[in-house]
């Protein structure tokens, strides 16, 4: 639990520090970056402890980077606030696009690793 909380502890910083430098107009650019660099990172993550035998070192980075970073750094509930109450036409552009290239970041990511 205690790498979890450290590893959420950085990513929900990190995530607060991008919603400091990216604009928050009709469309919300820092959580979709933030959600779109977690996708790319747990997709990397993934790659990478996929290619080695699960023991408990690797356990353990997976909840440190995994569940805690990545999981603090990317957020679902305020991409959910940001559709609700974005315009119908913004909302479904920023729910499309979120999730399409967030499978696209993760994708990359584990490509980028494998090579």
């Amino acid at each position: 639990m205690g790498l979890v909380f450290l590893g959420g502890a950085a990513g929900t910083f990190v995530r607060a520090e991008v919603g400091q430098w990216l604009p928050h107009t009709p469309f919300s650019w820092a959580t979709f970056a933030v959600n779109i660099a977690g996708a790319f990172l747990l997709g990397a993550l993934t790659e990478i402890l996929m290619q080695r035998p699960d023991d408990e070192r690797h356990r353990r980075i997976k909840l440190l980077l995994g569940t805690g970073f990545c999981g603090g750094l990317t957020t679902y509930s305020a991409f959910a606030l940001d559709i609700h109450d974005a315009s119908p036409a913004i909302g479904a552009v920023y729910a499309g696009s979120t999730i399409l290239l967030g499978l696209v970041a993760a994708l990359v990511g584990a490509t980028v690793v494998r090579r």
